[in-house]
């Protein structure tokens, strides 16, 4: 199965402080490697109209229900999940993350799951900053991330 996520509305390439952020510049955000925090896929700058991934995965039933497992997909207490991993990128290009972002799979609805499963397709919609404006972090669940068994538009 492929993962599809399409982020928008994206913070900026610099972003102030406000609330409990210290503000940062020359933002980036990337999917992290599973156990690799510093390995990411598709670094996307903080400015872009868009932000796009895929994620190639596999799916088996277990007793929960769908599995899905892959070189993006964290398992940790609690359940599998895509990180989004923000940072910002000094002058040689590297990467330094202060936050993240998590879509768990527990929180997809069971028969979309299972439909993705089936069509091999997983997409995940989201913004891609808060209600302040800074990049999103913390849990994502629905409303803010829509899910559907269907390839991306």
């Amino acid at each position: 199965m492929q993962i599809h996520i399409e982020g928008s509305r994206l913070p900026g390439r610099d972003c102030g402080p406000g609330g409990d952020f210290a503000g940062r510049e020359n933002i980036h955000v990337g999917v992290q490697r599973k156990d690799r925090p510093d390995e990411l896929l598709g670094l996307h700058p903080g400015d872009a109209p868009a932000a796009r991934w895929t994620l190639d995965c596999t799916t088996a039933t277990g007793p929960d229900g769908i599995e899905v497992s892959g070189p993006y997909v964290q398992n940790r207490l609690g359940g599998r999940f895509v990180y989004l991993s923000w940072g910002t990128v000094d002058g040689d290009g590297l990467f330094s993350m202060f936050r993240r972002a998590k879509l768990m799979f527990a929180d997809i609805d069971a028969d979309i799951l299972e439909a993705a499963a089936r069509s091999g397709h997983l997409t995940a919609r989201l913004p891609l900053s808060d209600t302040k404006g800074q990049p999103l972090c913390a849990r994502v669940r629905p409303p803010v991330i829509t899910w559907s068994a269907a390839a991306p538009a």
